[in-house]
């Protein structure tokens, strides 16, 4: 998934300065941005209240959208650095092209998870022949300094594994979630896993006090330790936990994201994770050049260009603002 924003707000992301260290209740309201020529996301990672979720830096909500008659998403050859990709859907389908040579149709339920390491570019877009209605979720993942001139590689899971509980279905994209663990790579702790509530569901998950964390609402009416939140926003919890008290007033869907929080400081720009101004940089003359991130071979169309940077020399300004 493509940052398309043509003036991208430059953020240093991360270290613990700014981690709530305690429960809190805070909830973080969507910005509205365009995706390609047809589909509108409801932007709430990183927001003007809080950029991370443990390595979460990235957290785009669209849908349900009707694309019967329209061509759905379409989201040009673009490049990363220094992340992790996470696509996940509850209706339609994607087809991910990329740099490595990957061409997979993604469905519901399914986990599409691109490591970006160094440089990797790719496309995303709904297949000719689609479903009528395309709903889901694009997220990164932020790759500590260990991992983040790794290889790049794409994985595709299918049949992800699954917690159950009276009312509540869990199935787990990323990390661990009450002893079961997902096939998808990770490089730092983390949990990603989508709740599936009955209506009348009232339940209590189980949480590790180390991670801070945080829940997307993806449809349904749900109330979040007490807190109603609506499809489309996001409400931080913060970290000491150890359970998750969850609601339904309706059928309902979210997706709990959490994770240790992560130490490092991170400047995210346009579609690059780096460290320094000279990295984003370099990276948005490579992709100019048509160097180091590859070609996306098969898709009908131009790649996209980067946009201009920021005259002002990118700061840090920590994990909130």
């Amino acid at each position: 998934m493509s940052n398309l924003d043509r003036a991208p707000v430059p953020s240093v992301c991360g270290g613990r300065g700014f981690v709530v260290a305690e429960p809190v209740r805070e909830l973080l309201s969507p910005r509205h941005v365009k995706l390609g020529e047809g589909t509108e996301v409801r932007r709430l990672l990183p927001n003007l209240g809080r950029r991370m979720i443990g390595a979460w830096a990235f957290v785009d909500h669209y849908g349900p959208d009707d694309i019967a008659d329209e061509p759905g998403m379409q989201v040009p050859p673009h490049p990363h650095m220094g992340l992790q990709t996470v696509s996940w859907l509850h209706e339609g389908e994607v087809l991910h092209r990329d740099s490595t040579g990957s061409l997979q149709t993604i469905r519901p339920r399914e986990l599409g998870l691109m490591t970006s390491g160094r440089a990797i570019s790719h496309s995303e877009e709904s297949p000719a022949s689609h479903a009528r209605f395309l709903h889901g979720a694009q997220l990164w993942v932020a790759l500590p300094d260990g991992h983040r001139h790794t290889d790049p590689h794409f994985e595709h899971h299918t049949g992800l594994p699954m917690v159950t509980a009276p009312g509540v279905t869990a199935t787990v994209i990323l990390g661990d979630l009450d002893g079961s663990t997902s096939p998808g790579t990770t490089y730092t702790p983390i949990v990603g896993a989508d709740l599936t509530l009955t209506a009348d569901a009232d339940v209590r998950l189980p949480l590790v006090p180390d991670f801070e964390y945080g829940v997307l609402a993806m449809s349904g009416e749900v109330h979040v330790d007490g807190v109603p939140v609506l499809p489309g926003s996001m409400l931080y919890l913060g970290c000491g936990r150890t359970e998750l008290p969850l609601r339904a007033a309706s059928d309902a869907s979210v997706m709990l994201l959490g994770g240790e929080p992560f130490e490092e400081e991170l400047i995210m720009w346009w579609n690059f994770v780096g460290r320094t101004q000279e990295e984003i940089v370099q990276a948005r003359e490579d992709w100019a050049k048509g160097t180091r991130f590859g070609e996306v071979k098969g898709y009908d169309g131009d790649p996209l260009r980067a946009p201009t940077l920021p005259e002002a020399p990118l700061k840090p300004r920590g994990r909130v603002r």
